[in-house]
């Protein structure tokens, strides 16, 4: 998710089928369709001219979000219009639900949009694909903040050949790490620290389930589990260079890993958030590989669970591996339709580039920070109570500057579905992973015309 989910927010798959019909539908076509290059937001903040244009910003910008992210808006927009007397920002919460909808909608009619989007960090590259000349290019303003930002979140925002094209922001990301009831290892015997690799992973989740009855971890058989987290642990998505890798060693590394915890009985089938969220308040599960916001829910939604849980880096693939993935994240961005566009970037610049909002953001609303001075305050150093005093904001902090920066594509909707159907081909029906891939790839290459990773 853009930022730490709730019940309203989870993607579900009718959303997912209507977002991706819709693009599918109008990616040529509309304001925002092929052809033509970006409106670029001229002038180079480094010349001392941005300070003048700040100073003179009139108008009313209109902002489009939902959920902690809206609310957290809401609140820094007092600041900001105290800083610029002359702008008005009006925040508006749209839901989660239709969000997607009402975009591509006012995309393809070129009208109807708000003057600064919130996107999800992995929906942004299929929208300005789709639609090049729908958003604004705001390079020569936000490219020197590019070293400021988390490498794979900075990517999300980067277009064109070159990826010289910024179309907005970073906001928050979801480092991954793995959460772990520290009762039911202790019942087991197994020392957390252990825990290095996937291998030790799944002789651990044997130990657990001999010893307490306890399964590993969830998959939901409505999406396709931990296979994208796994894919970018390993530096990869499911298209490299514009080809379909779905063939690749690190993808068929990652779905047999699925296959043998299946195989071990270490998944515990529950259907989409609400069953994720009961069946660790319950306890049928052990662990959890997840992102910083599930911090949240856990704080939030289990508070008698509080002394019970610990955070790890995920394990490696080899024990010197890369230890942790990204979950989650969103961006803003200024659509080509907006009538204010500097005041739009300045308000963007304000939320995104201050480590002041960014902390703030982090202690109020749980949005994990994209920018990474933000990272260095002491806040993300103290000791969590809920997690036996456990620092965990810093063990997210530090697994955030090594997350691999990964592509994603036009066609991701059309990925997605076509790999969680082979996923539960291996997970519920034993179909062996390299012979799911293949057959996922060529349908993949059907559907979108791509070629595969030989």
């Amino acid at each position: 998710m853009s930022t730490r989910p709730s019940r309203r927010r989870v993607v579900t798959a009718g959303l997912a089928v209507s977002a991706s019909a819709l693009l599918g539908s109008c990616a040529m076509g509309g304001a925002g369709g092929a052809g033509g290059d970006p409106h670029e937001l001229g002038g180079d903040d480094e010349d001392g001219s941005a300070g003048q244009r700040a100073a003179k910003l009139t108008g009313k910008i209109t902002v489009w979000s939902w959920d902690v992210a809206a609310t957290a808006m809401k609140r820094l927009r007092g600041p900001f219009e105290e800083r610029h007397p002359g702008v008005t920002v009006d925040v508006v919460d749209i839901g989660y639900d239709n969000a997607y909808d009402k975009i591509t909608v006012g995309l393809r009619g070129g009208t109807g949009l708000p003057d600064v989007l919130t996107m999800e960090g992995s929906y942004l590259p299929r929208y300005t694909a789709n639609f090049p000349t729908g958003f604004y290019d705001v390079a020569r303003r936000g490219g020197r903040f590019r070293d400021d930002f988390d490498r794979a979140a900075w990517r999300t925002v980067t277009g064109g050949a070159g990826r010289e094209k910024v179309f907005g922001l970073p906001w928050d990301i979801g480092p991954c790490a793995l959460y772990y009831r520290t009762d039911h290892l202790r019942a087991a015997g197994v020392d957390p620290k252990s825990l290095r690799t996937w291998d030790d992973y799944v002789r651990v989740g044997v130990r657990v389930k001999e010893a307490t009855g306890h399964k590993l971890l969830v998959h939901d058989p409505t999406g396709s589990g931990m296979f994208p987290m796994l894919l970018q642990q390993q530096g990869q998505s499911s298209f490299v260079d514009g080809r379909i890798a779905l063939e690749t060693p690190a993808a068929v590394r990652a779905l047999t890993l699925m296959k043998r915890l299946a195989d071990h009985g270490l998944l515990a089938y529950e259907k989409n958030w609400d069953g994720l969220v009961t069946a660790h308040k319950e306890g049928k599960v052990t662990t959890n590989p997840l992102a910083a916001w599930w911090s949240g829910t856990l704080t939030g939604e289990m508070p008698e669970l509080k002394g019970k849980f610990g955070v790890l880096p995920l394990p490696g693939f080899t024990a010197d591996g890369v230890r942790t993935s990204n979950i989650g994240g969103s961006t803003l961005c200024v659509p080509a339709q907006s009538e204010h566009a500097e005041a739009a970037w300045e308000f963007i610049r304000f939320v995104l580039t201050d480590t002041g909002n960014q902390v703030a953001m982090l202690k109020r609303e749980g949005l994990f920070p994209a920018y990474l001075p933000a990272l260095d305050d002491p806040y993300l150093s103290e000791r969590q109570e809920y997690f036996g005093g456990q620092r965990v904001n810093a063990v997210f902090a530090r697994l955030a500057r090594n997350i691999p920066p990964v592509e994603y594509t036009k066609d991701d909707a059309k990925e997605k579905d076509i790999t969680i159907s082979a996923v539960n081909s291996v997970l519920l029906r034993g179909k062996d992973p390299r012979a799911a891939l293949a057959s996922a790839a060529q349908r993949l290459a059907d559907a979108t015309g791509r070629k595969r990773v030989a």
